[in-house]
């Protein structure tokens, strides 16, 4: 934005320069203001110049000393008198980067670069600076486990009892340096939020058949300062007792808050990563709950541990409000991991965008899974960077892009998601003052990232004054010795007036009043001043100043957005907004910013719509949401939904490798047992199914409850078929062409038979009609048969030969 802003600025002044016709062609807000000095004449804008030579303009008004550097230079202005200041940055400190947090010299382990920075601002004139954080390897972690011992807790209270040995042993595959502490908490002992009849004093399980002893009541104990002994954590977690308390929500606020501010006694250290594990399964109590308690003094913020480690002002102040939580948890750069049940995620995920730096992850009923819950949220904080501006000075514009791991630019962002341990990333801040505090104050500001110690300082130098002013000249003679000689101008004592106070008020001429009409015919100081002594003394106004060479400028009739002037994003002058840094717009109530319009993949609107005065404009039919995260009816609706189920269900696909599934994948999952239950899934939504890698498909539906929540639907497995090989599958179909091939030979051999039977039948039956015997056949004869005998004998050597005729 700062790098468009100036080229836009350069080629105004281009075009002005050519058309040689400054008043008329272009708009220039400089010879246009009321500016009467030189320290107005730079407040106009960051393009104006004041011309301080004594014989500069003679004959003209007094605001033509005030103009663009050029113009000035143009019309005969010595550039040795020309005041011009320009905003700059200066680097103080710049220590390099550190890659280790583990080494003996932990102590200047450096993450965030440069450490402090010198900016001198023009009011109006913008300047920026670049910094770069890295998230070094193998730094300290201290991690505080505050767990809610009210009795519905006392199954994770079993679970839980040798969970220091466990955690630190997988702790200790990402740091080489761990140490682990303990406390809890239940609730305020006043009613009504706990029992305080005298038979509940001792014992508030009293008469409960279930769970007939338990131990008193309490607001917040410490229990074990942080250190690496970790079987001191199992010691001390095997003592614990529940308690009981009579409301639903519990007091874990105000443990939160004194874990944080007693640092001494908790033992954070300045140089580890500060995780606050808050193990619960209820809501929590807020601001103004205690006036049911008769508790109207509000928390103060501080640290009230007495000599037992308890919190002593549990029953004379109110619960912590959101805001003065997250104010302690970021001051002393601690790291809130929200440990709930699943009924519970969403009202806490609501909280953790109110307070920076706050995660929440899924406590499985009996705290089994906590482990695992702690590893993956520490991985998740390590994979971003979000930088926190404290102490923001009202009257300076900041504006942030953020260049991550991709290496592209993201205007108006200012953190960077799924990093890996080590890696660096890059911010550009443009910095812009949009007035002068009081004269001699010198303004400040901290940038850090949420959670690190390390910080930019940032100090603000204002260029207000003018060098010429130091020359001032009292009761100058130049001024008639009744005023103040400044910069090339006259500062006359009241009741005169002129360039050199040569004249008095009331004077008047009609040779004057043709020098206080804006053009021949326009009314007399338009209409909204008097002329005196060749200048318009402009009226009062109720509602504003009314201002010019003529009175025709006035700093209340501009665009307005809701009752507004210039929405209070800018400076009305002349009638027409002049925006601050980040708006844009006639009355600038357009937002440049463009941070609330990523959404948690990192993408515009999720690259479904366009962001519009920092709201997200969804262009893909369908889509809907702040982000345009939500679409049941995009094409890529099912290939989306589909990652998160991999990596939530099965630890698998492209979000598994990269500890993104949590801060990607919000969704609601419900996972059923057989498809007939998934086909019950609600009016609306949509079936989706994919092919995993071992050849099953996997079916699970999308929907959008009315709450603005998503919810999947799916099975617990994929559905799976028997293993096949192509040898397999042409047997198969050799097969199916042999047993086709055979039944259609038995059905034409079938169908011969039947025909064949069928004439034989008709035969059979003509031959039992016949009409004629075979006796009674006229054309029948009886059949003659006749012999012949011939004989040749041949005694004695001759031949015998006997035939049949």
């Amino acid at each position: 934005y700062s790098v468009t802003k100036t080229f836009l600025i350069f080629c105004f002044l281009i075009v002005c320069f050519l058309k040689n016709d400054v008043n008329n062609i272009c708009l220039n807000v400089c010879t246009g203001g009321s500016s009467t000095s030189c320290e107005e004449c730079l407040l106009i804008h960051p393009s104006c110049a004041w011309c301080a030579q004594e014989d500069f303009g003679r004959g003209r008004t007094l605001t033509s000393r005030c103009d663009f550097s050029h113009n000035l230079q143009k019309r005969g202005c010595d550039p040795r008198f020309i005041e011009y200041p320009t905003s700059s940055t200066s680097v103080l400190q710049n220590m390099p980067l550190s890659s280790k947090g583990s080494e003996s010299t932990q102590y200047d382990v450096v993450q965030i670069m440069p450490q402090k920075v010198s900016l001198s601002l023009r009011p109006g004139g913008q300047t920026w600076f670049g910094l770069q954080v890295r998230q070094v390897e193998d730094y300290p972690v201290d991690l505080y486990y505050l767990m809610d011992l009210s009795l519905s807790m006392k199954d994770d209270l079993d679970t839980i009892r040798n969970l220091g040995t466990k955690l630190a042993q997988e702790m200790g595959k990402l740091t080489s340096n761990f140490r682990l502490g303990f406390g809890s908490f239940v609730d305020k002992n006043i009613s009504p939020f706990s029992y305080t009849a005298p038979k509940y004093q001792e014992n508030p399980c009293n008469g409960y058949k279930l769970f007939p002893n338990c131990v008193p009541s309490f607001g917040f104990r410490h229990i074990l300062s942080l250190t690496d002994k970790v079987d001191r954590f199992n010691e001390e977690v095997q003592k614990q007792m529940v308690s009981r308390n009579r409301d639903a929500p519990e007091g874990g606020f105000d443990a939160i808050l004194q874990a944080a501010v007693c640092k001494e006694r908790i033992g954070w250290r300045k140089e580890a990563y500060h995780l606050l594990v808050f193990a619960t399964d209820d809501v929590p109590h807020l601001a103004l709950d205690g006036r049911l308690g008769g508790l109207v003094h509000p928390h103060d913020g501080q640290c009230h541990l007495n000599d037992k480690n308890e919190y002593s002002a549990s029953t004379t102040m109110d619960y912590p409000s959101l805001a003065l939580l997250g104010e302690k948890l970021a001051e002393n750069n601690i790291f809130l991991i929200f440990a709930v049940t699943k009924r519970l995620y969403v009202i806490y995920k609501n909280f953790t965008a109110l307070i920076p730096g706050t995660t929440v992850e899924i406590l499985d009923q009996d705290s089994k899974n906590v482990i695992q819950l702690i590893i993956a949220a520490y991985n998740n904080i390590r994979s971003k960077v979000e930088l926190t501006v404290w102490d923001h000075p009202e009257d300076i514009s900041l504006s942030f892009t953020a260049t991550c791991q991709d290496g592209k630019p993201l205007p108006g962002l200012r953190k960077c998601a799924d990093l890996k341990i080590g890696d660096t990333v890059s911010f550009n801040v443009s910095v812009e003052a949009r007035s002068c505090p009081p004269r001699g104050t010198d303004q400040s500001f901290t940038i850090k990232p949420v959670g690190f110690k390390d910080r930019l300082e940032v100090a603000v130098n204002y260029q207000c004054d003018c060098s010429c002013s130091q020359k001032a000249q009292i009761n100058s003679s130049i001024c008639s010795s009744i005023g103040t000689y400044n910069c090339g101008t006259c500062h006359c004592e009241p009741g005169y007036l002129g360039a050199r106070c040569e004249c008095q008020e009331g004077e008047a001429s009609t040779m004057y009043l043709s020098h206080c009409r804006e053009a021949e015919g326009k009314q007399i100081c338009s209409g909204r001043g008097e002329c005196s002594c060749n200048q318009c003394l402009c009226y009062e106004s109720e509602f504003g100043k009314i201002y010019g060479t003529f009175c025709e400028c006035d700093d209340f009739s501009c665009a307005r957005h809701k009752g507004i002037l210039c929405s209070g994003h800018g400076e009305c002058h002349c009638g027409e907004c002049k925006c601050h840094a980040g708006y844009i717009g006639d009355n600038c109530n357009c937002s440049t910013e463009t941070s609330s319009c990523i959404s948690d993949d990192g993408q515009m609107c999720s690259g479904r719509g366009n962001c519009v005065c920092g709201r997200c404009q969804c262009t893909e039919p369908g889509a809907f949401g702040d982000t345009c995260e939500k679409c049941r009816t995009c094409p890529d609706a099912c290939g989306t939904k589909r990652e998160c189920i991999e990596c939530r269900l099965f630890n698998s696909g492209r979000l598994a490798d990269n500890q993104t599934c949590q801060r990607l994948c919000k969704d609601k999952i419900i996972t059923v047992e057989s498809l007939s239950e998934l086909r019950d899934y609600e009016s609306g939504a949509v079936l989706c199914l994919y092919k995993t890698d071992n050849d099953c498909v996997m079916k699970f539906t999308y929907s959008e409850h009315a709450s603005g929540q998503s919810i999947l639907t799916a099975l617990k497995e994929p559905e799976c078929g028997g293993q096949t090989d192509a040898l397999t599958v042409l047997l198969a179909v050799v097969g199916c062409i042999l047993v086709v091939g055979v039944l259609l030979l038995v059905i034409w051999k079938l169908v011969i038979t039947i025909h064949d039977r069928r004439e034989f039948s008709r035969f059979q039956s003509a031959r039992s009609r016949a009409r004629y015997e075979m006796a009674s056949n006229p054309l029948y004869k009886q059949p003659v048969t006749t012999h012949f005998v011939e004989t040749d004998f041949n005694m004695y050597g001759k031949s015998y030969n006997g035939g049949l005729h």
